[in-house]
């Protein structure tokens, strides 16, 4: 939707008190959605209801940026409490016993609202919803219920073990499905270095590459500290944030030691360790 970008403007995001979503949403996570890292533990109870959802950054931001922002870490928050959901569900949807597995789209979405609020300090129900966040959560609510409702005869299937219904599927998934109901107004993916990538859907355009290998992976970089862009697409001005992710303990298992060896899902690991950069949330929003 907006490839090319000419970049104008761009920013790195400090952490601060004051950005209450942006804070938390920014934490320092698990890329696989499975865990909260100890900077998202730090920081959560520091958030406060709208309109904390406007970061305050003085002389960094204008109105339109602090928006642009806010909007962005809410969206990142919503992906990352879905994707915990069907990591805290791996046993019930790998489990060959089980037939019908209470993974419908309005369950997953009600628990995942309820990580939201935890991590944010702020419901969904608080924003509203004929704002331009309030329009684009909804649109990625309903995208999270239609991947689970879309899916359920794979989910809900007796007799196969390991479904491959991961948390970075499904993330996938909501994604494509968000960005196409956001058509023309926001679109969202989750990318990686490129050696790392293993879906080239999901290999990094220009600028998220620039953004990977000029500044997240340096080792200078503040740890979980996002980067913010304003740019022009095609004539079109666009307002576009990476957020890193690192690997947890949890995310080991498959990108983790031996090098070369193939995990569950049949690809090789990475050989990553804990801290490790891998992955990127990456957000584009149309002016």
């Amino acid at each position: 939707m907006f490839p090319g970008p000419r970049m104008v403007l761009h920013r790195s995001l400090p952490q601060s008190p004051l950005m209450a979503l942006a804070v938390s949403a920014l934490a320092v996570i698990a890329c696989c959605g499975d865990a909260w890292g100890q900077a998202g533990a730090q920081v959560g109870a520091q958030a406060a209801p709208p309109p904390a959802l406007q970061p305050a950054i003085s002389g960094v931001l204008d109105a339109q940026g602090a928006e642009d922002q806010a909007i962005a870490n809410s969206l990142a928050a919503m992906l990352r409490a879905g994707r915990t959901v069907i990591s805290n569900n791996q046993g019930k949807i790998n489990d060959p016993t089980l037939g019908d597995k209470g993974l419908d789209g309005k369950s997953v979405l009600a628990d995942a609202i309820a990580i939201y609020t935890k991590a944010t300090g702020i419901a969904p129900s608080q924003i509203d919803p004929t704002s331009r966040m309030g329009r684009l959560q909804r649109a990625q609510m309903d995208a999270i219920v239609e991947v689970m409702d879309a899916n359920q005869g794979v989910l809900n299937a007796q007799g196969s073990g390991f479904k491959g219904f991961i948390p970075a599927v499904f993330g996938r998934l909501v994604n494509e499905a968000f960005s196409r109901r956001a058509a023309g107004e926001a679109e969202m993916k989750v990318t990686a270095p490129v050696d790392l990538v293993r879906n080239r859907r999901a290999l990094p355009d220009k600028w998220e590459a620039e953004v990977i290998n000029a500044k997240f992976l340096k080792a200078d970089w503040p740890k979980g500290q996002a980067f913010s862009a304003t740019s022009d697409l095609r004539g079109h001005p666009v307002f576009r944030i990476a957020v890193p992710e690192y690997y947890a303990a949890s995310c080991l298992t498959c990108h983790g030691q031996t090098k070369g060896t193939l995990d569950i899902t049949g690809y090789p690991r990475e050989g990553g360790a804990e801290g490790d950069l891998g992955g990127v949330i990456s957000i584009v929003l149309a002016h």
